[in-house]
């Protein structure tokens, strides 16, 4: 069997951060997606961990992190990724965030501007804009609280709700590998904290934002994602200097997981563009 090339750890503090690290070099630091977890990044960890310190997190109330007290307020993403840079001593990282984690991405340059060397934002968007309606995802706000919760408020089970659900979000004719992997990461959510991230999540915007973004950033986007559909990409590349656009064809909201060598492929490109990545 082949051994894991990553460990798990922690940041402590409170709530205390897991991670599963691997490699050396820069830091790159993977954000997942409001239902997943540090174990949707797997297929990334491998290749990665050759060129950088590749990390990716549980979010605070999710995975193997600890749950917290009170209500959230969405930029507690951002202080908590704050204190993983700070644990590793770096200045600077790498972010790659999908969906949620894009936007916690977007959140942390705003207020660290000078801890981001790049960023990688993946199906994913920066807020609604009521002047273009391509800035939006395909679920009005009240829509997607309503859709998220109702279950879980009513009793789900997490791993059923997974079971019942996986694939909705993926690309028709996705990989048996690709479903199996979303509800896996769907099936462990905390469902306390999960409430309390999409109550969070729901309306936070740093539309705002994106014309201060000052580092080389990345926009994947899946040509057949249902949720973040690939006119939010062309919204925020428009909104975003020098951003550049990429779409990952027969792909959904979860494109890592459904088309991981192209998305690969497509990072590391990006990444050596900008004198990231050593031959």
């Amino acid at each position: 069997m082949t051994q894991n090339p990553w460990i798990t750890t922690f940041v402590n503090g409170d709530p205390r951060i897991c991670m599963d690290v691997a490699g050396e070099g820069n830091l790159l630091v993977f954000l997942h997606g409001i239902g997943g977890n540090k174990i949707n990044w797997h297929l990334q960890l491998p290749e990665f961990s050759k060129h950088f310190k590749s990390v990716a997190w549980d979010a605070r109330g999710y995975g193997e992190s600890d749950d917290y007290e009170g209500d959230l307020e969405f930029s507690d993403f951002s202080r908590d990724l704050l204190r993983v840079l700070d644990h590793f001593e770096v200045q600077k990282a790498h972010l790659c965030g999908l969906s949620m984690g894009g936007r916690i991405a977007q959140d942390f340059y705003a207020l660290f501007p000078d801890r981001v060397s790049t960023m990688i934002l993946c199906d994913t968007f920066a807020g609604d804009d009521e002047t273009d309606i391509r800035a939006s995802r395909s679920q009005s706000i009240e829509e997607f609280v309503e859709s998220r919760i109702r279950p879980f408020l009513h009793g789900a089970d997490p791993s059923e709700y997974a079971k019942n659900r996986g694939g909705l979000l993926l690309a028709p004719g996705h990989s048996e590998e690709a479903r199996r992997r979303s509800i896996e990461a769907s099936s462990q959510l905390h469902v306390e904290s999960y409430i309390k991230t999409v109550r969070a999540s729901a309306a936070f915007s740093r539309v705002d934002n994106m014309k201060n973004i000052n580092v080389p950033t990345l926009l994947l986007f899946g040509d057949q994602d249902p949720l973040t559909p690939p006119r939010v990409g062309e919204y925020m590349q428009e909104h975003i200097p020098h951003s550049e656009l990429v779409i990952i064809e027969h792909a959904g909201h979860m494109t890592n997981l459904e088309q991981p060598e192209a998305f690969n492929t497509a990072i590391l490109s990006f990444l050596h563009e900008h004198g990231h990545v050593t031959d």
